[in-house]
């Protein structure tokens, strides 16, 4: 054993190692380690955050977020409907009440004004929070928020989480915070499908999002912590949760300043209005559909267009009258058929518009019972004949042109015709025509006047080929027919409503008599403004005289006669001076009433369609009903609904120049008002348009008859032998002289 003492260590000997740690002494790092690992980490944390930061760039929007709806507009501002993919109307701030903003920003982000662009912290709480059961928070601020709405998708992944980190970051750097808020206010989801402050405004309160009150603000804003949970209305059990979470938010808004204690405390819940459709169910569909066309015609927005959305359209329809229209037809004809008794009740479609004649405004449409029901617009569509409602076009053309009869009379009121049924056309080259009156109805002599009470079609047929059916047409285009109008021919068969126009067209042309024959654009947008900024300029209200103010004036005259003596004495129920002509297309098809007073021009059609073939149906025993005629279920809809349209509008006469047949009768006539109590005269046959001439005369088929032909006063057409070189008896020319007025030679309501 070596006792010798150790010797110090010298200069150059080695250090003896040190001992080891053991035990938990091990798990212990060093402070070397700790200051070499938070050294690394600051490092890579900065690197990867300059590497973020230079990578990733704000990308463009993505695609929903772009996504906006059209909003249409009753003429009273409040809305009609709304279409397109998302359900969102964007709005500047300005547009936003101040309160909606607080509410806003007290429930989701308090310190906005003055915080940066991400909050750390924040964003740790929300995943610790998220982590231990205390509900999936995301610790966004509202920047970060708006960038996940408007530029990344919704998925929660760390990817997404780390760009819009970076993206949130470089937005705080480049646009303000006002236009952060505005684009976060206009992209939020707040349900009921809703995207936006402005749809949700609309959704839940039927109210702009400038109109925001602090109540009801606090709901909307309490909404995007669960849109569809705190939905009172759709989930009533979870009321007292949304409560909660609303009075927190009025709570935040009085602890920031932006709300007083004591308006605080006299804030009650604001029950929200029960869902309701804003998309395209009953007539909005229609209107919509009808107001895309006249978007289109007048080449203010495309379709293409109008499929980006954003745009803000203020119609003409007004919404009483609107109203006032789907009653009528509810009460004069949906509420009488039963199509479980009578198969044909359920060929029944009905369509129907109506015009101010001063403006050119449409401010009624009816399409249907349901545009998701039936799509087919019955007001916009051309596919059924106009049938008689096109004479007082002929008659119009006949003054406008001075026209006279195969024998040299002036055409007038009370120029004579012989009304045979079958009387071979006179004067026409093409193929011989010879139609056939209502019924097979010989009335021989008989006034124009007299003509039109019954629609005598040998007259107006004749009346066609002395005019010139090339003018007749001209005059119908003038009048307000589009000239590609199907079957608006040149020949003598067209004055008895051969033409398919559309519900619309005749309501544009009917509306140009009423105006005395001044012609101006018709049209259904007041307004239009894309983004909530730019107003879209519309063409000016072109009007001009496309026919004579004595032409258009005595045909009035005449469609007064027809209301008052005629075909159209239903229209009387109306309760004011009116005008108007009845009309049914061929095989009785659809039934038609045009008329108008001087402040309203409708027009209604009722249209027999399958439902399952969509082929056009005859409306035989509809309503029980030997025959549906314009005399009946159109004109009584026109009659009830022009008294509730025009209730607040006094009674008015028509102010007529009439037609004189030489100059020394050329001055204006006074008129009467309508006598609503003076019966047709017995003497005359039952008109042929009323229910009681049509019960008097079961109806026939074209297989029944002779000829092989059906008759109607639509568009009929026979083959008979050439016409005879006889022409209608000569009279003296004369003037339509008003009520109360000698009228030579005649009596009212007789064949002379």
């Amino acid at each position: 054993m070596n006792d010798e003492p150790q010797q110090p260590q010298t200069e150059g000997t080695a250090r003896p190692p040190r001992p080891r740690r053991t035990g938990w002494r091990r798990l212990i790092p060093t402070w070397r380690t700790v200051l070499g690992t938070f050294v690394i980490g600051v490092m890579l944390l900065t690197g990867a955050l300059v590497l973020g930061y230079t990578l990733v760039e704000i990308p463009p929007a993505n695609a929903l977020a772009v996504k906006q709806s059209n909003v249409y507009l009753y003429a009273d501002g409040s809305e009609l409907a709304r279409d397109g993919e998302v359900n969102r109307e964007n709005v500047t701030l300005a547009r936003v009440s101040k309160d909606a903003q607080h509410a806003v920003l007290a429930a989701e982000d308090r310190d906005f004004y003055t915080e940066s662009a991400v909050d750390p912290g924040a964003m740790a709480r929300g995943a610790w929070n998220t982590a231990t059961g205390k509900g999936r928070q995301s610790g966004s601020t509202i920047t970060q928020q708006y960038v996940k709405n408007y530029y990344l998708a919704q998925e929660q992944t760390l990817t997404r989480k780390a760009k819009e980190f970076f993206i949130a970051i470089k937005l705080d750097r480049t646009a303000s915070k006002d236009q952060i808020l505005e684009g976060y206010l206009n992209t939020s989801y707040f349900g009921r499908n809703a995207y936006g402050i402005q749809a949700a405004a609309q959704a839940y309160y039927d109210r702009d999002a400038a109109d925001l009150d602090p109540a009801r603000a606090a709901y909307l804003a309490a909404l995007l912590n669960a849109p569809s949970e705190y939905d009172v209305v759709a989930h009533p059990e979870n009321q007292s949760a949304a409560e909660a979470r609303w009075n927190y938010v009025l709570d935040g808004m009085v602890k920031e300043g932006w709300l007083g204690a004591a308006e605080r405390a006299g804030l009650r819940f604001p029950m929200p209005k029960a869902t309701a459709s804003t998309g395209l169910s009953g007539q909005r569909g229609y209107l919509v559909e009808a107001v895309k066309q006249d978007l289109a015609a007048h080449d203010v927005v495309s379709a293409e267009e109008l499929e980006h959305g954003g745009y803000r359209i203020t119609t003409t329809i007004q919404k009483p009258r609107q109203d006032a229209f789907v009653r009528a037809v509810q009460d004069q004809l949906m509420s009488r058929l039963d199509p479980k008794v009578r198969k044909v009740d359920g060929y029944v479609r009905a369509g129907g518009a109506a015009i101010d004649p001063r403006t050119g405004h449409v401010v009624a449409l009816y399409g249907g019972i349901d545009y998701v029901k039936q799509y087919t617009n019955g007001a916009t569509r051309r596919d059924y004949q106009v049938g008689s409602t096109f004479k007082p076009f002929v008659f119009a053309s006949a003054v406008q042109n001075a026209a006279n009869t195969q024998d040299g009379r002036v055409i007038t009121p009370t120029t004579r015709y012989d009304g045979t049924s079958e009387r071979p056309v006179q004067g026409w080259s093409g193929e011989p025509y010879a139609p056939e009156n209502e019924d097979e109805v010989d009335y021989g002599e008989i006034t124009v006047r007299e003509a039109t009470d019954r629609s005598v079609n040998s007259v107006y047929a004749q009346m066609a080929v002395d005019v010139g059916p090339g003018r007749v047409r001209q005059t119908a285009i003038d009048l307000g027919l589009p000239a590609d109008t199907p079957e608006l021919h040149e020949g003598p068969s067209v004055a008895l409503g051969t033409a398919t126009a559309s519900v619309l067209d005749m309501a544009r042309a009917y509306a140009t008599l009423a105006n005395h024959g001044e012609h101006g654009t018709y049209t259904m947008v007041k307004k239009v403004t894309k983004d909530g900024t730019e107003e879209i300029e519309l063409p000016a209200r072109n009007t001009r005289q496309v026919i004579s103010r004595e032409a258009a004036d005595t045909t009035t005259s005449m469609l007064r006669s027809t209301v008052e003596n005629g075909t159209a004495s239903a229209a009387q129920a109306a309760g004011r001076p009116a005008a108007g002509k009845t009309g049914t297309a061929e095989e009785d098809r659809a039934a038609w009433f045009a008329g108008y007073t001087p402040d309203l021009a409708t027009v209604v059609a009722v249209l027999g369609q399958d439902p399952v073939t969509a082929h056009q149906k005859s409306l035989y025993d509809v309503m029980g009903l030997p025959r549906m005629n314009g005399g009946g279920a159109p004109a009584e809809i026109w009659a009830q609904f022009t008294r509730d349209a025009l209730k607040d509008r006094p009674a008015t006469d028509f102010s007529l120049q009439l037609q004189t047949a030489s100059d020394e009768w050329d001055v204006d006539l006074p008129t009467d008002p309508p006598s609503s109590s003076a019966p047709p005269s017995s003497s005359a046959p039952p008109p042929e348009d009323t229910p009681t001439a049509r019960d008097s005369h079961p109806p026939t088929t074209a297989s029944e008859r002779p000829d092989g032909t059906t008759g109607g006063d639509g568009g009929t057409s026979t083959t008979a032998p050439p016409p005879t070189t006889g022409t209608s008896p000569a009279a003296t020319p004369t003037v339509d002289f008003p009520e109360g007025f000698p009228d030579p030679g005649l009596t009212q309501g007789t064949t002379g």
